[in-house]
């Protein structure tokens, strides 16, 4: 298969308060959520001026990309879409088409495979191209890269980064987003995550570390991954540990829940139990999670062989049809 162009895809955000609301409707659109909900997550986005940061490091992420294949190759165009919000995956495909694009590769901006953070993508770019119609490039996405070598070495530097800052780290809790126990059982998340956790703390040589959960939603009734983080520090402060270097390993770039769950959530929750805590930052345009990116591009069209550290071997490029099912 040759391929074209590259489809950088992600989750989006607004940008401005004017753009919120509509931002989080999308979000939830088809589900039964209380506005006053949505009115609470605004009020996060308000105290940073209604702008995750998500998209920026997307543009930042993409420009650093487009520098890595010029110098190296592929010479591929780099395109970009998001789940819900500008630039939407419908309005980005249909730029692809005016412009001759026939056949894609796609980065999703999430490196472990379960409904949300794969399947549901895959979903995303099959209505993207229903709506465009015949002319819509076919989409083929890179596979998941939570073992890739040069994810590992990304974030060992950002924790090498924080460890630095907070002088002696008692513990290191790596965080990721909580999805509902009944999805978790239909994928690889939760264990691709601790082996995640397990390569980078064998990098650094850290014994004392745990996988950890945030920003949680939906029903409090239903199950979801655990614990939580600000749980485990309040556990952490009654086992009397008290220098912590948290960091958000279950995710490429900071966003809203990144920035206000860690970084004022759990800060504040940190200061009122008397822990010293430093965020690491995630991996973002790191020069090795660009290369990652070449990488995985070269696999697909250069045949090169996939690189992979620890037991769990490489993720599959084709899902199977019954994987990262979204549970009931």
């Amino acid at each position: 298969m040759m391929y074209d162009a590259l489809l950088i895809v992600s989750f989006g955000g607004p940008e401005g308060m004017e753009e919120v609301m509509p931002f989080l409707e999308n979000v939830v659109r088809g589900r039964n959520v209380p506005r006053e909900r949505l009115l609470g997550v605004a009020h996060h986005y308000e105290m940073f001026g209604g702008a995750s940061p998500i998209n920026q490091q997307n543009r930042d992420l993409i420009a650093a990309l487009k520098e890595e294949l010029r110098a190296h190759g592929p010479a591929l165009p780099i395109y970009w879409g998001n789940r819900n919000w500008h630039p939407l995956l419908a309005d980005t495909l249909r730029e692809m088409a005016s412009d001759g694009i026939k056949n894609a590769l796609a980065f999703v901006t999430s490196a472990y495979s379960s409904f949300s953070s794969c399947r549901q993508y895959q979903q995303n770019i099959a209505e993207a191209q229903t709506a465009v119609g015949v002319d819509a490039p076919r989409v083929e996405k890179l596979r998941a890269f939570f073992n890739h070598p040069l994810f590992i070495e990304a974030n060992v530097d950002r924790i090498r980064v924080a460890l630095s800052q907070i002088g002696v780290a008692d513990h290191l809790a790596f965080t990721a987003h909580s999805i509902p126990e009944t999805m978790a059982a239909n994928c690889e998340y939760a264990p691709q995550l601790e082996e995640t956790g397990r390569l980078i703390a064998g990098e650094l040589r850290v014994d004392n570390w745990k996988i950890v959960y945030q920003s949680r939603s939906g029903s409090p009734s239903q199950p979801w991954l655990g614990p939580d983080i600000c749980d485990h520090l309040r556990q952490l402060h009654s086992d009397d540990v008290r220098n912590v270097v948290i960091a958000p390993i279950g995710f490429v770039s900071d966003h809203m829940e990144v920035v206000y769950d860690l970084d004022v959530e759990a800060r504040q929750l940190a200061e009122e139990l008397g822990i010293n805590v430093v965020r690491a930052a995630t991996a973002g345009t790191h020069p090795s999670f660009v290369k990652m990116i070449r990488e995985l591009i070269l696999e697909r069209v250069d045949n090169a062989p996939a690189r992979f550290l620890g037991s769990r071997g490489v993720a599959h490029s084709v899902c199977p049809v019954d994987c990262c099912l979204a549970g009931s």
